[in-house]
């Protein structure tokens, strides 16, 4: 739940002007998740968010400038803490995940450039991948189990 949460934050961030944790704590319940102050103030310490300047002396939270390691470091983490096993049939692959986290494992799929990944596609706790062949598709499970062990 915290990473489909952080994700929606991201969202909301990038497509308004959020100034305050109440309003970014309102935004949220109006999207249909349960927050406090002290989840709002761990989620932006989380994302490391910080507060641009607007036109007229004004401030919005915005996400900082990172590098592309630490960002990947990240979707690793996301794709470690959130999967829970891989299957194929054919070219596809069904790749479990946690309750309400597969939206946040498949960006970290995506993000994570496998070679030889078309695309993905999310539910609620499973994603199907398209692998570019099935004779590719032994090797691409491996790399996530390898992943996904720590290897």
């Amino acid at each position: 739940m915290r990473y489909t949460r952080q994700n929606k934050i991201i969202e909301l961030i990038s497509s308004g002007e959020i100034d305050t944790q109440e309003k970014l704590a309102d935004r949220l319940r109006e999207s249909g998740f349960e927050v406090t102050q002290a989840t709002i103030s761990r989620d932006i310490k989380e994302l490391q968010l910080i507060k641009s300047p607007l036109p007229g002396g004004r401030y919005k939270y915005t996400l900082p400038d990172i590098s592309v390691k630490s960002l990947t470091d990240r979707f690793v983490k996301i794709f470690k803490e959130t999967i829970q096993g891989v299957s194929s049939s054919g070219n596809l692959l069904v790749v479990k995940t946690l309750s309400g986290c597969a939206n946040a494992a498949c960006e970290a799929i995506d993000s994570l450039d496998f070679e030889h990944l078309i695309g993905t596609i999310a539910g609620d706790n499973t994603i199907f991948a398209v692998i570019d062949d099935p004779k590719n598709v032994k090797s691409t499970v491996r790399e996530f189990e390898e992943l996904m062990s720590g290897r």
